[in-house]
């Protein structure tokens, strides 16, 4: 058992270097070049259509808001990765690694821009009136190929059960570590808690993760951002550590055991994918129930997801960890997940040590809410609506499973798992991107959207 585990992880760990990280990156530069570039072109504009409408009444039909769509995104994003995955990158990869971390969020912007804008194309209501969609909806109505469908439904509602056993794992280890409470007690509480949530639908789950995501993100960003205002003359140091080293083998500097160039680029790369999931076909589950009048101003807000996720939360960490100097200690190799912490905690001691750790909770526990939503409606796409209400209940057991260990021998095929869906969902999107593109151009050149936006600036001005 203990030989084909390890052939599995070796099976995962080759998997997600070269092959994964080229395909994405291939994928992400090719619809960047189809697309026209237009994530670098119309920034200002897609930040005016997301964050600066949050307080407008939304266009068009949906179950939920733009913003309540793009919060229960993120709410799956946003999670570990963030806080021990990027320290985890810098110890590996070096310092070089956030550079290359920020260049495949910009390219994955394209990939889940797509993802998002077919899924609202493709999406359908439901029983219950809800509109749903995502990649096996567009798998199925665009492709008609209900096959590939059925084949990525099948494997993101199985992988999600030891994913959440993972996750609820990490929630009760940094519980019991933090307040020495038992892992079993844990589960439960957490099971109780996301049981109220999810019963309640995309509406309630898009009510609570509006409040929880932006309040989480801000206390966690918020206190970086004074770590960084307390080494404000570290910056330019620090700029020239991620620059520098993005471009040639970071040296060995204490703690830190050096990294060729390609060992650079591999984990920023896979670091901001993990964190972004662009690609894997999750976000788009959430965006397809937005209220919108075109699919490709909800396109817009996954954007702004990846520049959330990565280029400010992963970004805060990242700077944290460089600017207090903890990735150069003796040993800190040893522990990579754990500078965070102790950065943090150089700083507020106790508090900064709990503040990661209240951080990490909340984030993994909207992470947990979130997952189970994308796996009923994998239930429902396969099976009806009453499997979907039906699996929600083997989601809350396995977050108490995993709470007491449970999950340890399926680790290793967590990222297999995630291969199974990634990969019919590429092919899906590269085989719809002409649409993508006609959509995109659709927009931008009539008069109901982008031109009519424009004009009303400048009759305003």
């Amino acid at each position: 058992m203990d030989s084909f585990l390890e052939l599995v992880g070796s099976i995962s760990a080759w998997l997600w270097g070269p092959p994964i990280i080229i395909i994405l990156a291939g994928t992400g530069i090719y619809l960047t070049f189809l697309l026209g570039f237009f994530q670098f072109r119309y920034p200002i504009y897609i930040f005016k259509q997301t964050f600066g409408s949050v307080f407008k009444k939304p266009k068009g039909e949906g179950t939920v808001t733009p913003l309540q769509a793009l919060t229960s995104a993120l709410s799956s994003t946003i999670g570990a990765a963030n806080i021990v995955g990027v320290p985890a990158a810098i110890m590996f990869g070096g310092p070089g690694a956030v550079f290359w971390m920020w260049v495949i969020a910009l390219i994955g912007m394209a990939i889940k821009f797509s993802e998002s804008v077919l899924a609202v194309k493709y999406r359908e209501k439901n029983e219950d009136g809800e509109y749903v969609g995502g990649p096996m909806y567009y798998m199925t109505k665009g492709l008609n190929m209900k096959w590939l469908g059925v084949w990525f439904a099948f494997a993101l509602m199985i992988e999600l059960i030891p994913s959440i056993m993972v996750q609820g794992n990490a929630v009760s280890s940094a519980v019991s570590e933090t307040f020495e409470i038992n892992g079993l007690w844990t589960g439960i509480a957490v099971a109780a808690v996301v049981s109220l949530i999810v019963f309640g639908g995309i509406k309630r789950i898009g009510q609570v993760t509006e409040i929880l995501v932006p309040f989480m993100a801000l206390i966690y960003v918020g206190t970086a951002l004074v770590i960084l205002f307390m080494n404000f003359s570290k910056v330019p140091e620090v700029l020239e550590l991620i620059f520098t080293y993005a471009f040639q083998p970071a040296a060995a500097m204490g703690g830190f055991a050096g990294a060729a160039i390609g060992e650079v680029i591999r984990w920023g790369f896979a670091r901001g994918l993990y964190s972004n999931e662009a690609g894997l076909g999750t976000a788009p589950i959430a965006h397809a129930a937005a209220q919108t009048d075109h699919p490709v101003r909800q396109g817009f807000w996954a954007i702004v997801g990846i520049v959330v996720d990565t280029l400010i939360v992963c970004s805060a960490t990242a700077f944290v960890v460089l600017s207090s100097g903890v990735w150069q200690r003796e040993g800190a190799m040893d522990d990579p997940s754990s500078l965070t912490t102790a950065a943090f905690s150089q700083y507020f001691g106790q508090t900064g040590s709990l503040i990661v750790t209240i951080s990490l909770i909340f984030f993994v526990v909207s992470t947990i809410i979130v997952v189970i939503f994308y796996g009923s409606k994998q239930a429902e796409f396969l099976f009806g609506d009453f499997a979907g209400q039906a699996i929600k209940f083997v989601y809350i057991g396995a977050i108490v499973l995993g709470s007491v260990g449970a999950a340890q021998t399926i680790w290793q095929f967590l990222d297999l798992a995630l291969a199974a869906i990634l990969f019919p969902n590429i092919i899906a999107v590269l085989l719809l991107s002409k649409q993508v593109k006609e959509l995109k151009n659709e927009f931008f050149t009539s008069e109901k959207y982008y031109l009519k936006d424009i004009k009303k600036k400048d009759d305003a001005a």
